[in-house]
């Protein structure tokens, strides 16, 4: 079985943390745990001025948690690692002392959101629209709540989670989840390049400064996280979960 895979490699000063899966780049733990230890590891790295997170291929950019791993677990503390395992990612992002820059080149959902909106800086393309999923399968977004109401703000953030529906690149990039979108993906790209060249250059105490200073204000997140995993993880150990959950994917099978 393909569990996907993280690799990372340091070009130019710039650390590219890729991480892919078979299905729409979706999110087992496996990924989770090492995705959250290759941005705490390359944060420490001295010849490092920023983090490059993207994820593999040209669709999805993510699909959120691994509907496999979801239907699997029976028992609230492998549940309880499991959503544990976003807030580790969104906590490595928000705490690694660099600037992640993340690149979305398609459409994500639930924890990909998170990701979007841990992010420092956002390129994106124009049909990476986003939605927050997650009470389609009876959970709520509770994880990366935090994160997403910290761009887009509360009010926002309650009618995406409510609704459940897509929201364009447009509207991301009006509510500061996305910072720049592009038409193409090579047009993307060419942006990121070049704003990650500019980086390069910067003073790297002045690039680790403006990372701390955006996120003052934020140090509750840490505190909130235990009763946010708790919620999710309790909920989606429910039949009426498992059975939404193999509901959907019945219907993605039969597309």
């Amino acid at each position: 079985m393909n569990n996907g895979f993280v690799n990372h490699e340091i070009k130019n000063n710039i650390a590219e943390i890729t991480f892919g899966h078979p299905k729409s780049n979706s999110l087992p733990g496996e990924i989770l745990e090492k995705l959250a230890q290759t941005i705490l590891q390359t944060g420490k790295d001295a010849a490092v001025k920023a983090i490059l997170l993207k994820s593999d291929g040209e669709k999805a950019f993510c699909a959120g948690a691994s509907f496999d791993e979801l239907l699997s677990i029976e028992e609230l503390e492998a549940s309880t690692k499991f959503f544990g395992g976003f807030a580790k990612v969104l906590n490595a992002m928000r705490n690694c002392g660099k600037l992640v820059i993340v690149r979305v080149q398609g459409k994500t959902t639930g924890g990909g959101v998170g990701i979007a909106s841990a992010a420092d800086y956002c390129f994106a393309v124009e049909n990476a629209a986003m939605a927050l999923t997650e009470l389609n399968l009876g959970i709520g977004p509770f994880v990366i709540g935090p994160y997403v109401e910290r761009k887009i703000g509360k009010s926002a953030y309650a009618a995406m989670s409510i609704d459940a529906d897509f929201r364009s690149a447009n509207w991301c990039e009006k509510h500061d989840v996305y910072h720049s979108v592009s038409p193409t993906i090579a047009e993307m790209d060419a942006k990121l390049d070049e704003f990650l060249a500019a980086l390069s250059a910067r003073s790297t105490d002045a690039l680790a400064l403006i990372k701390k200073v955006s996120w003052e204000g934020t140090e509750h997140f840490e505190s909130l996280m235990p009763e946010r995993i708790h919620m999710s993880a309790s909920l989606i150990l429910e039949d009426s979960a498992k059975q939404n959950i193999e509901k959907i994917k019945e219907r993605l099978r039969a597309k």
